[in-house]
């Protein structure tokens, strides 16, 4: 064959694969998130009146894309909700619910029935820190202050939606069910999805696996990081990842666990297979700085393709998809009283702990250490992981002094810092 053949060919069967990222509308990811983390949502707290608007918006997009409920669902005359029931802690410290009022959460449910045998997940939380009470904020005085959560996480609820109405007009897709399903109180604890994984109204048997987006909002053109969490809860994920990896050209930093801290974890203590798309941290977290002009919509519509076709091929797999279990960060996680208030670039692959954010107030502000360093020793222990990062911070006491050795541009910089 011709290399001007060859160069044609390679040219169609690109396009064809960058189909699915065209069939992604980035004009309906804007005005979902623009809507979702407005400030008429007031940060869409589990349980607000707010949230229940949220749950209102999404179930009118799935009624839209002509999705059905699930049996068992609440009878109302949109019936895709799926309440439940829990009580909310005081503080995060708190072991004891016994004296909270019990309140009322909502799932939202729509299920694409292609009478096929087995279904595919595809989830996200829509709650988020409301007015700060919950003491989850970043923000020193949070309270009283709207968290809209623009990235965390109407990003991946939008992506709910916009990839319920792309398989709702993908007709030639047959081979598994899609269940669309986003979650209230993951905040809280991932609640919604632990309520459902337990007393389900869709068989769980019959899930082949679960696509979880939590942060999708805020890829960096100039690095195209796409943190892909789960790889190792099947061995199909890897191939399957790179094989559509070919068309999209992202930086995919994988993390094998099926458990973090997000709704997958609820899935995969099920024996589910399950993936979790994160595009990393950024100062906004958990801060009511968090917004929707911040979002790379361009960039979220791409990540969505990327998932359409991740279905897609899944569906061409010779061989079956067979969960796995996978080293839990729970097993080896060391216990610690100290903390130097970073938020770490989970999305950074080198030698260290890179710097992301600052929180004011705390040892490493105080320290002088700044966004952009690279942690690379704590005391007398290097750090080239953050599992060292944590392990250092388990030898330190509160009000005990050490050096602190960062890596900053082309220098290695020694700080003094107090916890």
């Amino acid at each position: 064959m011709k290399k001007t053949n060859i160069i044609v060919l390679s040219g169609i069967i690109a396009s064809y694969q960058f189909s699915f990222a065209q069939n992604i509308s980035q004009k309906n990811i804007e005005k979902h998130i623009q809507y979702l983390a407005s400030d008429e949502l007031k940060g869409r707290a589990t349980a607000s009146p707010e949230e229940a608007k949220a749950a209102e918006y999404i179930c009118t997009q799935f009624i839209k894309y002509q999705l059905n409920p699930l049996p068992n669902s609440d009878t109302n005359e949109s019936n895709c909700y799926y309440s439940f029931k829990f009580k909310k802690k005081k503080n995060p410290h708190d072991t004891s619910t016994s004296d909270m009022p019990e309140l009322n959460g909502i799932n939202v449910i729509g299920y694409l029935d292609n009478k096929a045998e087995k279904t595919i997940v595809i989830g996200a939380h829509y709650d988020h820190l409301g007015l700060g009470y919950d003491h989850n904020s970043l923000e020193p005085s949070p309270e009283g202050k709207i968290h809209n959560g623009a990235d965390d996480n109407a990003s991946g609820t939008a992506g709910v939606i916009e990839l319920a109405h792309y398989f709702s007009e993908n007709k030639k897709f047959k081979k598994y069910n899609l269940l669309f399903i986003t979650f209230s109180g993951e905040e809280l604890g991932l609640i919604g999805s632990k309520k459902w994984t337990e007393n389900p109204n869709y068989p769980l048997n019959k899930i082949y696996f679960m696509i979880n987006m939590d942060m999708i909002g805020r890829m960096n053109d100039s690095t195209k990081k796409l943190v892909v969490y789960g790889v190792g809860t099947s061995n199909q994920w890897v191939p399957l990842i790179d094989s559509v990896n070919t068309s999209f050209h992202f930086n995919i930093k994988k993390d094998s666990s099926g458990i973090g801290p997000s709704d997958q974890t609820s899935f995969y203590l099920k024996d589910i297979p399950v993936l979790h798309f994160f595009t990393g941290q950024h100062s906004d977290y958990h801060k009511p700085t968090d917004d929707a002009d911040k979002i790379n919509y361009k960039a979220q519509a791409k990540i969505l393709g990327f998932i359409a076709q991740l279905i897609e091929k899944s569906a061409q797999q010779k061989e079956k998809m067979q969960f796995q279990k996978t080293a839990s960060p729970k097993e080896n996680k060391a216990t610690f009283k100290v903390t130097l208030g970073i938020m770490p670039d989970y999305t950074f692959d080198g030698k260290g702990v890179k710097v992301d954010g600052v929180s004011p107030g705390r040892p490493a502000e105080k320290a002088t250490i700044q966004k952009g360093d690279i942690i690379i020793q704590l005391g007398q222990y290097p750090i080239q992981s953050m599992d060292d990062y944590m392990k250092s911070l388990s030898k330190f006491e509160k009000g005990q002094s050490t050096k602190v050795k960062v890596k900053r541009s082309d220098k290695e910089v020694e700080l003094d810092i107090t916890f």
